[in-house]
C-alpha cells in the first residue's frame, strides 16, 4: 500500500486562509476582462512560463476573462543574431528594418504565440493565438525617437494608434483564452507590418476592452521611489503622483509604467507592475490583498 504523506493541520490551516483570503477578489474580477501582458524573464525560463500557464488558465476556470498580450525581445535578439542581421536600440527601441520585421513576426507570431497556447491548453482547449494584424485589431502609426536632441528613424517601429476588439470579445464569448502578439499593420503603408511595445499594446487594448485590470510583468518587483534603494518600492500611488514621477525614472521603467497611466486614464480601474520571475505572481497579484508589485489608480 503506497504511504501518502498527509497534509499536517499547520498545513492545512495556512492552504484555508489563502484560500479565505482569494473569496473576494474571486467574486471581484469573475466575468471581468483583465488584461495581462507578458513578457522579461517569465518568457525565457520553462518553469516560469509552466507557472504563468497555471495561472491563466486558473483565471479562465474560475471565471475570469483573462487576455495576454505578448512581446519577445530576448528571442528576437537571439534569431537575429543567428542569421546575422543587424540590430541595435536607439532610445529603448530596436531599429527594426525591413529585413527584421520579418524576423520579428515569424519569432512572435510564428514561435512565442503557439508555445504558449499550447502551455496554456495542456489544461484544456481554451486558448487561441493572433496578431494584432489579425481581424483589423491593431492600427499601427510609424514613430522615430529623439535622442539627444536629434531625431532617429526607427524602421519598422511604431504606435498603436487603434484598436478593434470585436475578435477578442468574440472569443471572450466564446469562452476562449486570446493570446495577442505584439505586431501591428502599418496604416499608412498597406501591406506592411510594424514592431509595437508589448507594454502600450496592452494598454490600448485593455482601454479598447473596458478590462477592470492591467497587469504587467516585468523583471523588478515593482518601481522604486529612489532606486536602486530597495527598501523604496512603491506599493500603491495614483496617476497624478505617477505622472509627477514619470520624468525621473529609469528609462527602462518609463514604457512601462507609461503603460500603466494610459490604461487608467483611459479608464481602466487598476494597472500594476509585477515582477514576473516570481512564480504564480499573477496570481498573487489578483486575489491577494497586498498583492505584489505596484498598483497604479485614478485620482
Amino acid at each position: 500500500m503506497t504511504d501518502i504523506q498527509k497534509t499536517t493541520p499547520e498545513e492545512a490551516a495556512g492552504k484555508a486562509a489563502v484560500l479565505v483570503e482569494s473569496l473576494p477578489w474571486l467574486k471581484r474580477f469573475r466575468d471581468q476582462i483583465v488584461v495581462i501582458k507578458y513578457g522579461g524573464n517569465a518568457m525565457v525560463s520553462e518553469e516560469l512560463q509552466a507557472a504563468f500557464a497555471d495561472d491563466i488558465a486558473y483565471l479562465h476556470h474560475v471565471g475570469v476573462k483573462p487576455v495576454v498580450v505578448h512581446g519577445g525581445g530576448p528571442q528576437i535578439s537571439k534569431m537575429l543574431d543567428r542569421l546575422s542581421i543587424p540590430s541595435e536600440f536607439k532610445g529603448g527601441y530596436r531599429v527594426t528594418s525591413t529585413e527584421a520585421i520579418g524576423v520579428v513576426r515569424m519569432v512572435l507570431a510564428g514561435q512565442i504565440n503557439p508555445q504558449l497556447v499550447s502551455r496554456i491548453n495542456a489544461h484544456g482547449s481554451f486558448a487561441t493565438g493572433m496578431s494584432g494584424e489579425d481581424a483589423g485589431l491593431f492600427e499601427g502609426r510609424r514613430r522615430g525617437v529623439v535622442v539627444d536632441g536629434a531625431e532617429h528613424d526607427l524602421g519598422h517601429v511604431g504606435d498603436v494608434v487603434g484598436v478593434d476588439p470585436t475578435a477578442i470579445l468574440d472569443h471572450l464569448a466564446a469562452d476562449r483564452v486570446p493570446v495577442v502578439s505584439s505586431i501591428a499593420p502599418d496604416i499608412d503603408q498597406p501591406g506592411s507590418s510594424l514592431n509595437v511595445n508589448a507594454d502600450a499594446a496592452a494598454a490600448a487594448l485593455a482601454v479598447a476592452l473596458g478590462a477592470v485590470k492591467l497587469v504587467i510583468l516585468t523583471d523588478v518587483a515593482g518601481l522604486y521611489a529612489d532606486w536602486p534603494n530597495r527598501d523604496s518600492l512603491v506599493s500603491h500611488l495614483t496617476a497624478t503622483e505617477l505622472r509627477t514621477m514619470l520624468p525621473s525614472l529609469e528609462s527602462g521603467m518609463i514604457p512601462k509604467m507609461q503603460a500603466c497611466l494610459d490604461a487608467v486614464d483611459g479608464g481602466v480601474d487598476r494597472a500594476a507592475i509585477i515582477d514576473g520571475r516570481q512564480p504564480h505572481s499573477v496570481l498573487v497579484e489578483l486575489f491577494t490583498q497586498r498583492g505584489i508589485g505596484t498598483e497604479v489608480v485614478a485620482g
